[in-house]
């Protein structure tokens, strides 16, 4: 029986909870959250959107013709989503030319490396990747400002369905083959959680 998205949760269910369930994203909630945390995790996420939208774009390359509109309105939205990250770069006066600290690297190595890899276990990737940001942004509850907004970019209905297709598409793409690429596509999925604990908790090494 081939694996989907949902039984990667079920059967993965701690490790997922360490993905989108984190002191940063509570710390948001509470309003407690440093600035000096949140504007390094804004940076480094810039740099790790920018990668992402590559990854994206190999992915899509990848994809069989019938997900290229879903891909392609997510390669639309990354657009306007680094322009924005660079206007609220700019309110916030903060240097977006800056090197990505050492989690991000891992990450975006981790994003370059899918393109070896079939396109079940890229699109399996894909939808983790955004899973884990639209939960993420979800969970705490409502947000105060000036947090809410990002909440609302990652927690909205819109950015839900997209997922939820991202995990359809990567379900029909699983359930044609072989169980070495499920296995892989598994271990992608775990590799993805656990890269966003750890890009949650970079905020946290921010100085003042």
């Amino acid at each position: 029986m081939a694996i989907t998205c949902a039984h990667l949760i079920q059967d993965h269910l701690t490790v997922w909870e360490g993905a989108t369930v984190h002191p940063f994203l509570s710390g948001c909630q509470t309003g407690t959250i440093r600035p000096e945390q949140f504007n390094t995790w804004l940076v480094q996420d810039y740099l790790f959107v920018k990668e992402f939208t590559r990854m994206l774009g190999r992915v899509l390359a990848a994809a069989p013709d019938s997900h290229l509109d879903s891909l392609l309105s997510g390669l639309e939205a990354l657009k306007d989503e680094l322009l924005w990250f660079q206007a609220k770069a700019a309110e916030r006066q903060l240097d977006l030319n800056t090197p990505r600290q050492a989690t991000c690297q891992q990450y975006c190595e981790f994003m370059a490396s899918l393109a070896t890899l079939p396109y079940a276990v890229q699109a399996t990737a894909l939808w983790a990747i955004e899973y884990a940001y639209n939960q993420g942004w979800q969970r705490p509850g409502p947000m105060p400002q000036p947090y809410s907004e990002f909440a609302d970019r990652w927690g909205n209905p819109g950015f839900t369905e997209y997922v939820n297709i991202l995990a359809q598409q990567a379900d029909m793409a699983l359930a044609a083959t072989a169980p070495e690429v499920q296995q892989q596509a598994q271990a992608v999925f775990l590799r993805v959680a656990a890269l966003e604990a750890d890009f949650w908790q970079m905020a946290f090494g921010a100085t003042a």
